[in-house]
């Protein structure tokens, strides 16, 4: 290591105390996260068997892939405000951080909105999670668990936000320690990977 590298990190660390540290905290989410992108792959998994092995319907035909598109979008921004959340709170900009914050909710709670509406529309074109009045009742099947599984990941990620967002407005953060903000990014950035997937998998191959 460089004199001029070696004196950068030592600048690092004096400015911030958790750098290069991983809290118990947040090795207990890398190991929550490790077994459900477990769950996670397993269902990708027998979907793809399933399509592999059956006649199935091309999904452009019937999803919709341009509101899915916009939702997918919505999810990328949120992870990128949940980092800029955490980047406020470590300079102890108590301001920008609720806003980062309020920005990320509002991704999660757009996104969920968009896939009740999907949902909606899909029953009443006749694909419900028990049958699918075009073809095959196991394309409608497995995608209502595959997103939908997803989707209530989405919703916890939206509630753990909503508390940890109480719990900036009354100052737990305003001494720059983000862990805690950090784990919950930890796990939201994992939802926003795993829709990444869903969406190509489910929907545009």
């Amino acid at each position: 290591m460089s004199s001029h590298a070696h004196a950068h990190h030592v600048q690092e660390e004096r400015n911030d105390p958790q750098f290069g540290k991983a809290s118990i905290g947040k090795l207990a989410m890398w190991i929550f996260l490790v077994t459900d992108a477990m769950s996670f792959s397993g269902f990708l998994l027998a979907y793809a068997v399933l399509r592999s092995t059956m006649s199935w319907p091309h999904p452009s035909d019937y999803l919709g892939i341009n509101l899915s598109g916009f939702a997918t979008f919505i999810l990328i921004c949120s992870s990128v405000s949940m980092v800029m959340a955490i980047d406020a709170c470590k300079n102890k900009d108590r301001k920008g951080m609720l806003n980062w914050l309020l920005a990320t909710i509002s991704g999660g709670v757009i996104f969920l909105g968009i896939q009740a509406y999907e949902y909606t529309h899909l029953v009443h074109q006749g694909m419900t999670l028990s049958s699918f009045a075009h073809g095959n009742n196991l394309f409608a099947s497995t995608f209502y668990i595959v997103t939908g599984f997803h989707g209530l990941h989405v919703l916890t990620g939206v509630i753990y936000l909503c508390c940890e967002y109480r719990f900036a407005l009354r100052g737990d953060y305003d001494q720059g320690d983000y862990n805690r903000l950090e784990i919950l990014g930890l796990f939201w950035h994992f939802v926003d990977l795993v829709w990444i997937l869903v969406f190509t998998f489910i929907y545009l191959l």
